[in-house]
């Protein structure tokens, strides 16, 4: 049992991508740093498992790349979408458009493989990882966060340092004992993910397949195997009465153009359940916190790019982090928090537009069969729209009055309504 130091320079509350990439981030800069994580590693994770084109220039930085494709990541080279009427939307990551990403490929490796290979980044940088220690509560000082009590083995140990780090996903025990987190009231979504072998027709782009009653991901993650994600409104959810696998078949063989797909495909392990999902931090930042990744923003995972705005989060924390716990005094720590929370903002605010406008298609039926009668007929705009999620295109190229007033042609708006 590895036990942690009394005290340390910044805690990382979290082993997944947001965590190592925060680790990483401070340790590179020559701070001691302890990832505490209730989870015991290798572990699998409900998670779609995709990196976009753009993550691995992080994954570069840090020193992984090679290590994540030598481990049998597969490569993504677009997405296709299918709306409820059959209508498809296909769009590549290579494309005319004028915007490049850092490897014109996304990435896919199960979360069991590519944790540890992210943890590796920081732990070179003399990072300790202490597994299977859950954070009881924060400590305080006047104030101000000061370090936290973790349980480990069913001992208490206190651990102090300057800066506390939540990188603890949907379910921050950080966000909620610092009182800042906030659920929003749309979409009330939730996930059951597997991997199945020998699911028919699996090539080299991720799919989405949006139904009337919630949607499915499917993608290769090497090894042979494909996630399969389906997400289902919460109400739905609760008919899987304890049996995720059988919700799972039954979803699936609901959908003609999915069953049969799967009717030879082997499930190789258990369901993992994920959600409601649609959360977010009211503000990323504390004395003496900082909230990364899914712990400060979670939408929805149409888009899947979960573990980009993971990495990308870490490594945007890094600097303003090392500024916090090196200040002079409190109010120059609490300035250079503060500035990693407004730079977060800047980084993703037109994302975040993004994902919800994608949402709202991919609650109505017609909105979405209109989507695909539109971009199905543009390849232009939809290898644009594929290069937004794969984080290369800016953001502010779909929200362009350009982009948008292609959706506007009466005729498809009919079309589309008739379909629903």
């Amino acid at each position: 049992m590895t036990l942690p130091p009394s005290s340390t320079q910044a805690i990382v509350v979290g082993g997944g991508p947001a965590g190592a990439a925060s680790a990483w981030a401070l340790a590179s800069q020559g701070l001691d740093v302890v990832i505490l994580d209730r989870a015991r590693f290798p572990r699998d994770k409900a998670c779609a498992e995709y990196l976009s084109p753009q993550g691995s220039r992080i994954l570069d930085a840090m020193g992984v790349l090679r290590d994540v494709e030598a481990a049998g990541a597969a490569q993504l080279a677009g997405m296709r979408v299918r709306s409820p009427d059959g209508g498809v939307i296909h769009g590549e990551f290579a494309a005319q458009h004028g915007f490049t990403g850092f490897r014109d490929r996304g990435l896919a490796l199960r979360r069991r493989h590519l944790d540890p290979l992210l943890q590796q980044a920081s732990l070179r940088h003399g990072t300790q990882l202490v597994e299977g220690a859950t954070v009881d509560a924060l400590l305080m000082n006047g104030g101000r966060v000061g370090g936290v009590r973790v349980r480990i083995d069913g001992a208490l140990h206190e651990i102090r340092a300057p800066l506390v780090i939540g990188a603890d996903g949907l379910r921050s025990v950080v966000a909620r004992k610092l009182g800042v987190q906030a659920r929003l009231p749309w979409p009330r979504r939730v996930a059951f993910v597997a991997h199945y072998r020998d699911v028919a027709g699996i090539g080299a782009h991720g799919e989405m397949h949006v139904e009337r009653d919630g949607y499915v991901g499917l993608a290769d993650v090497g090894h042979g195997e494909t996630n399969v994600a389906i997400v289902v409104p919460h109400a739905q959810a609760r008919a899987a009465n304890g049996d995720a696998g059988g919700f799972m078949t039954r979803w699936l063989e609901r959908h003609p153009q999915l069953g049969a797909r799967f009717a030879a495909a082997t499930r190789t392990g258990a369901v993992q359940v994920t959600g409601p999902f649609a959360s977010r931090a009211r503000h990323a930042h504390a004395a003496g916190a900082a909230l990364v990744g899914d712990a400060a923003d979670f939408f929805d995972p149409f888009t899947g790019e979960g573990i980009y705005a993971a990495l990308r989060g870490g490594e945007l924390l890094g600097s303003y982090a090392a500024d916090a716990v090196r200040a002079s005094s409190p109010r120059h720590h609490l300035a250079a928090l503060a500035a990693y929370d407004a730079a977060r903002v800047a980084e993703f605010r037109h994302k975040w537009l993004v994902e919800r406008v994608i949402g709202a298609a991919v609650a109505s039926p017609m909105l979405m069969n209109h989507a695909a009668r539109v971009l199905g007929a543009r390849r232009d705009l939809a290898d644009l729209l594929i290069g937004v999620t794969g984080d290369f295109v800016p953001a502010r190229a779909i929200l362009r009055p350009s982009f948008l007033l292609h959706f506007l042609d009466p005729r498809r708006w009919r079309a589309s309504r008739h379909a629903a």
